[in-house]
């Protein structure tokens, strides 16, 4: 065309003019396809209508996540959707979401758009592709595609994210912040594989919050089976599947107490686990989706005994695996007792080991059976605990493609990391992890105290040692944990991601969606405070008590081994948290406020309270306090629960039970005179923390604490790696040095040791492993430290060089105190 409009045109121009303007339009014809156009966008505009249109052959995960997304543009922008199943040819805007091998995504995008190529193979990844829409070229096309269904769910969510829609928006009354503006400008984003294929929750414990919520306040009227006193139906688990699905998790294993009817026993709850495409497992002691603590019994098969009774227990299972066909599962196998207890009927770990073998053996047949003919295709967890567990480390032989479900040891430090051997199964590993528990030496049921950073950096470590085919957490009710929930959520889909913001950037992230950026400002360095004093001591564990113990003598609330000023001084820091948190709460828009208190206010005030009524009472029993004051914290504590109760006209009425299992530590306490006076201050000569210390080593590595411990400056070592500080001038013959470490367990073999030495002397190797159940495995999860003391001797008054170096992986060492002798 340029050429033949310079022909058309040249009698009237000058030769040389018509040479130039030539050699432009050549480079012309180079340069212009370089040059970079405008991205495509999409704007949503308060009050502008758009279209979502879905396939009406989809799966019908398709169309619920379609109207969850209308009812986020109407609550975000004031956006009428309207719903539509496709293709169609509407003008208007359009927002098409299907997955990529759809019909529907195909009719709007050629099947070979880079961005769908992108998908084809992935596992739960989703893309965003904005173009004209072909119908109307004055509007837009924005195509959310999954590589599968539950891709597709995960990209509606994520532009839900966008809109200001938290995924606590229903289950923490998180208001969304209107916007009269959002363009979305990343047209042919892909997302990545997820880092962790199987991400869940399990409902554990629910007795006391879940299911009499459920039961009574949300879902009244469903028939109960056996002996259970509530139920969680389908309404609720609707809710539930909805919150995993934004928070891009994928998986459950439902509630199974004997108070609760069994889930595939509630009708509905099958069918909306189908719909929601949910991955719907069960815990070590529910073998083949049987919840056998409820669901036995009332089969009337006889004995829960595989040696004497095996035909009964094979058709048991048959029974369910008949009605899951056509659902998605990963099944447990193996065989414990009915409930959390060991196999029936054998007597011998040997004999444990061969019942075992062949129930493997035999519920893989069954597997064969009803669910597929290749074994490969079926997800398969066994899950290594207690005596189960013995009989694996005795050689029980799991097939290959069985996933291998490792557990922390109830108290947040996992109890082992895969080996080598293990990290090379094709089935591979994964982790069920605790951020609640009913059990020894104390549960902690009530407030959300799991610390962050604790659980950041135990599962950073599994999935450093391959831990990354399932992950699963135990959430008790949900509420209060929303925070431990996400972070897991988070670091199971974006591990790298989380890791970049550290703990503290992953806190201050989510308290700023929550409760927007100045507000998140002053809550960050509160909710740090909270995680820390709890990490020194759960509320729950404040008086001195212990639970499942012969001695009716840990039954008796009691003086913790704290001196008066220790305990002064948590009061105090309870204090301010409480008067901050109540400084905030006149701050927060009142649209906000449920949500505040559910996440913020409750927890906090609660778990201060609970601290003055228990160290009040200490110091009462020394005459050093007034009983009154912590009989005042006992009623505040039922005040903030029955305010919790009543919020949103009670929309959480029996949700939160501030007496779990009705413990000793929950009553108001009795007045009683100390038979002995409360210890004295031994002030050490000095008080270090991981900060303290600089790497000496030739590896050398950054100090960067991730808010853990004591203090939050804990420092995690390296195998063979030294680090020093340099102390002050030490006017004694010998020092005593207590170092206060990480309880956790080895991560690569069976020993976690370290050495200590002063200017040169040094000490013989230390080791602080602990076995399951110990007296000293108690002490250390209920202080959260394990203890190693040693006096080594002062050659010198100044420059005095303490080095520390880890034997073995896994030390993280807390704090150091060093005494003068």
């Amino acid at each position: 065309m340029l050429k033949s409009r310079m022909m058309q045109y040249s009698p009237a121009l000058p030769s040389s003019f018509v040479n130039v303007f030539r050699r432009v339009a050549i480079a012309l014809c180079f340069w212009l396809p370089t040059l970079t156009l405008p991205a495509q966008s999409f704007s949503f505009s308060k009050g502008k209508p758009v279209t979502i249109v879905y396939s009406p052959d989809a799966p019908e995960l398709d169309a619920i996540v379609a109207h969850l997304l209308a009812k986020d543009l109407q609550a975000a922008m004031n956006i009428h959707a309207a719903i539509t199943a496709g293709p169609v040819k509407a003008k208007g805007d359009l927002i098409v979401i299907g997955t990529a091998a759809s019909r529907l995504v195909q009719s709007y995008l050629p099947q070979k758009t880079p961005v769908l190529q992108k998908l084809e193979g992935k596992w739960e990844c989703y893309a965003w592709n904005i173009a004209t829409n072909p119908s109307d070229p004055a509007s837009k096309l924005f195509v959310i595609a999954g590589s599968d269904t539950r891709g597709t769910a995960y990209g509606v969510f994520a532009l839900s994210e966008k809109l200001g829609v938290s995924p606590w928006s229903w289950w923490a009354d998180v208001p969304v912040q209107p916007k009269q503006k959002l363009t979305i400008t990343e047209t042919g984003y892909c997302s990545t594989p997820p880092a962790v294929k199987y991400r869940g929750i399990f409902l554990n414990d629910e007795d006391w919050g879940l299911t009499p919520w459920s039961t009574f306040t949300y879902e009244p009227g469903i028939p109960l089976r056996g002996n259970a006193k509530g139920s969680i139906g389908p309404e609720t688990y609707a809710r539930i599947f909805e919150l995993l699905l934004r928070l891009r998790a994928n998986s459950i294993w439902p509630a199974m107490h004997e108070s609760t009817t069994a889930f595939y026993l509630t009708p509905g709850n099958k069918e909306v686990a189908d719909k929601y495409n949910i991955v719907v497992g069960t815990s070590h002691c529910e073998p083949l989706m049987r919840n056998s603590a409820v669901e036995w019994d009332l089969t009337q098969k006889g004995d829960y005994n595989y040696k004497t009774n095996k035909e009964g227990m094979l058709s048991y299972w048959e029974e369910r695996l008949k009605e899951l066909k056509n659902s998605e599962n990963m099944f447990t196998i193996g065989l414990r007792g009915k409930h959390d207890g060991k196999m029936q009927g054998v007597n011998t770990p040997e004999e444990n080991k061969t019942v075992l073998a062949q129930v493997l053996h035999d519920q893989r047949l069954l597997l064969q059976k009803y669910i597929d003919k290749d074994l490969t295709k079926i997800p398969q967890v066994f899950i290594p605990y207690k005596e189960v567990l013995d009989a694996y480390n005795d050689g029980l032989e799991v097939p290959g493609e069985v996933t291998l479900i490792w557990c922390d040891d109830n108290y947040g430090y996992l109890s082992h990391f895969p080996n080598e051997k293990e990290q090379a199964r094709s089935g591979g590993n994964g982790i069920y992890y605790h951020a609640s528990y009913w059990g020894r030496p104390h549960d902690y049921l009530w407030l959300g105290t799991a610390n962050p950073a604790l659980i950041y950096h135990q599962m950073q470590l599994a999935y450093e040692k391959k831990a990354r085919e399932i992950w699963i957490l135990n959430v008790g009710d949900i509420k209060p944990l929303e925070y431990q929930v996400e972070l897991f959520m988070n670091m199971a889909w974006d591990i790298e991601k989380v890791r970049s913001q550290t703990p503290a950037g992953h806190l201050r992230q989510w308290l700023s969606r929550e409760f927007g950026a100045v507000h998140a400002k002053k809550l960050l360095p509160v909710m740090q405070e909270y995680y820390r004093l709890a990490y020194v001591r759960k509320p729950e564990f404040m008086g001195n008590t212990r639970t499942e113990e012969k001695d009716p003598a840990y039954s008796v609330i009691s003086d913790l081994p704290w001196n008066e000023m220790e305990i002064e001084n948590r009061l105090s820091a309870y204090d301010t948290l409480s008067q901050t948190v109540q400084q905030i709460a006149t701050e927060i828009p009142s649209a906000s406020l449920p949500a505040f208190f559910e996440l913020i206010q409750y927890p906090v005030q609660a778990a201060t309270q609970m601290n003055r009524k228990l160290l009040y009472a200490q110091l009462a029993r020394h005459g050093k306090a007034n009983w009154q004051q912590s009989d005042r914290a006992y009623d505040s504590i039922i005040s903030l629960t029955n305010k919790y109760a009543s919020l949103l006209n009670g929309k959480w009425g029996r949700m939160m039970d501030c007496q779990p299992r009705k413990l000793p530590v929950f009553e108001k306490v009795q007045q009683t005179t100390a038979a002995s006076p409360l210890p004295a201050y031994n002030k050490p000569a000095c008080l270090l923390n991981g900060t303290d210390f600089i790497s000496i080593s030739k590896e050398q590595f950054k100090n960067k604490p991730i808010g853990l411990g004591y203090q939050g400056k804990a420092l995690a070592l390296k195998k063979a790696t030294k680090v020093s500080c340099n102390l002050k001038a030490i006017a004694a013959d010998s020092v005593l040095v207590e170092l206060r470490l990480l309880p956790n367990h080895p991560v690569a073999g069976d020993e976690l040791r370290f050495k200590v030495e002063l200017n040169g002397a040094a000490s013989s190797a230390i080791s602080y492993k602990t076995h399951d159940r110990s007296e000293e495995w108690k002490e250390n999860v209920l202080r959260n430290q394990a203890i190693r003391s040693i006096v080594l001797p002062v050659s010198r008054i100044k420059e005095n060089l303490l080095t520390i170096e880890a034997l073995d992986e896994g030390v993280v060492i807390d704090q150091v105190l060093i005494y003068h002798r």
